[in-house]
């Protein structure tokens, strides 16, 4: 079993960069934690990771200094293709999407450069990828030109896992307002596709903002057959009773923060949620630390991972803690300096690595 911390938090996309941000957080986040050593769930921009795919010594540099600090990686997002964290994401995460040749060109890249990466004691790899686009434009065409896209991914990591000598798997990530978003709309979805190569991924924010049962999600997709290749570790922001001067706080412009009740009524953004009153109680996609709850009366959707821990644990070797959210909270709960950001990387580690304690019990 594989924990891991993702690093698309932080903002860097050229290789200097992303050594950079080793020394100024991960280091760190491995002496705060006592750990010989610190999974990285690493997130590589689309023109670093074409760099990297090209050019063995280049990924031979990133081994070496990964290795130098005691940092390894089992597993890539391959979620955002670039600019993650530019000022405005929101939609322009979903693109290029699984219609494109961009976005196999990428995961493949991610794919070789993740098997040089991978550490001796490593069963296998993962990487995690969008659940094929945003619902809209979306027809038999697009279904078809994605589903021959990742026939072609399949095809590739075969190529490139057989050539590492382990497997390296992609998992498609139901989210919110996507073509997939449900567990159910997975199993529809991947039981198409060659399941020894593509699985799924299963974010736990997400789960939570579809308000799937943990237990019926996990044995909806171990029914069907269906690899879960990986666990993005992570609690939405819940509001029970929406207060609506609280909940503007959280309303920024980076990322895209779809809001669900509980009798299924949705919007694609939280400002769109408040503007329309949507009964409560609210679910929004808003990853918060895992150590730290909402100012109240907020609360988070912890519970809903604890549970989802229990069942997941048993069928997946990897679990990748995933708030990148830490830069757009309200400023009370912002930090303020790079070691603070470190610090409360480690305080979430040490939740995960406690909820993974209780699950194995």
């Amino acid at each position: 079993m594989h924990l891991s911390y993702c690093t698309n938090v932080h903002p860097a996309e050229d290789l200097d960069g992303i050594i950079g941000q080793f020394d100024t957080y991960a280091v760190r986040i491995r002496a705060s934690l006592n750990e010989d050593v610190l999974g990285l769930g690493l997130w590589l921009a689309a023109p670093v990771a074409a760099a990297l795919a090209e050019d063995a010594d280049l990924c031979r540099r990133l081994r070496r200094e990964l290795d130098a600090r005691g940092l390894e990686v089992v597993t890539l997002n391959g979620f955002p293709y670039a600019a993650f964290q530019a000022p405005i994401v929101k939609n322009a995460v979903y693109h290029p999407d699984w219609t494109t040749p961009d976005r196999l060109a990428y995961t493949l890249d991610l794919a070789r450069i993740l098997a040089g990466l991978l550490p001796d004691r490593a069963a296998y790899g993962s990487i995690s990828t969008l659940p094929l686009a945003w619902r809209t434009p979306w027809d038999a065409t697009y279904a078809d030109t994605a589903a021959r896209r990742l026939d072609d991914l399949a095809k590739g990591l075969a190529e490139i896992s057989h050539a590492a000598g382990r497997p390296i798997r992609a998992g498609l990530e139901p989210e919110p307002g996507c073509v997939v978003e449900t567990t159910e709309q997975a199993v529809e979805q991947v039981s198409r596709l060659d399941n020894e190569w593509i699985g799924v991924c299963v974010d736990l924010a997400h789960l939570a903002c579809a308000w799937e049962d943990p237990a019926e999600a996990a044995g909806r997709l171990t029914a069907a057959g269906i690899p879960i290749v990986k666990v993005q570790v992570s609690a939405a922001l819940e509001a029970a009773d929406p207060a609506v001067d609280v909940l503007r706080d959280y309303v920024e412009p980076r990322f895209l923060h779809q809001t669900r009740n509980a009798a299924g009524e949705a919007a694609d953004d939280l400002d769109k949620a408040i503007e329309r009153g949507l009964s409560g109680p609210w679910r929004i996609h808003y990853h918060v630390p895992l150590h730290a709850a909402p100012a109240g009366p907020l609360t988070s959707t912890l519970a809903v991972t604890r549970a989802a821990m229990r069942h997941l644990l048993p069928v997946c070797g990897h679990f990748d803690v995933e708030t990148y959210t830490w830069n757009v909270l309200p400023p009370a709960q912002r930090p303020r300096d790079d070691e603070e950001l470190a610090a409360g990387i480690a305080a979430e580690l040490a939740v995960a690595r406690n909820l993974i304690a209780e699950a194995s019990r």
